[in-house]
C-alpha cells in the first residue's frame, strides 16, 4: 500500500502544496510546529533517507535549499532549521522548520492549528518567494 505521501503527490489526499518538479514535492505540514513548517519529499517512494540513490538524495537536498530560502524569505526567523526522522511516515521526508530559537525545533512541543485558509494564506507566501 502507497504510504501518505505517495497518495499526496498522486492528488488522491489533498494537501497545501508549496512546489514540485519531476522528482521532489514540498507541502506544508498539518501539524505544524511553527508558521511555515514545510515537509519535502522525494516523488518516488523510499522508506529510510540513505537508501535514496546518490543523485536523488543530492537533489532533494538542492530541492530542499530552494524551499528553506523561500520560507526564510515569506517568515523572518534565524534560520530555518531541518530534521530527519522519518519514524511516523514509511517515506523519506525532510522537515524544513523556521526557527527564532532552537527549542523551536523540539517535536515534543505543542502543535499550532491553521484554518484551511490560514494554511493556503501560508503555501502561497512561500510559493511568492519561489
Amino acid at each position: 500500500m502507497a504510504s501518505i505521501f505517495s497518495r499526496i503527490v498522486a492528488g488522491e489526499i489533498p494537501c497545501y502544496k508549496v512546489a514540485e518538479d519531476d522528482r521532489f514535492f514540498a507541502f506544508l505540514d498539518i501539524n505544524p510546529m511553527v508558521k511555515g513548517h514545510t515537509l519535502v519529499i522525494p516523488k518516488r517512494e523510499v522508506d529510510y533517507i540513505f537508501d535514496l540513490e546518490d543523485d536523488e538524495l543530492a537533489g532533494l537536498h538542492l530541492f530542499a535549499k530552494r524551499i528553506a530560502k523561500a520560507q526564510k524569505a515569506a517568515f523572518p526567523c534565524q534560520r530555518i532549521g531541518m530534521a530527519v526522522l522519518g519514524m511516523e511516515v514509511p517515506h523519506t521526508h525532510i522537515h524544513l522548520i523556521p526557527l527564532q530559537k532552537e527549542s523551536d525545533m523540539l517535536f515534543s512541543n505543542p502543535k499550532l492549528s491553521f484554518t484551511p485558509e490560514e494554511f493556503e494564506e501560508i503555501a502561497a507566501k512561500i510559493r511568492e518567494q519561489l
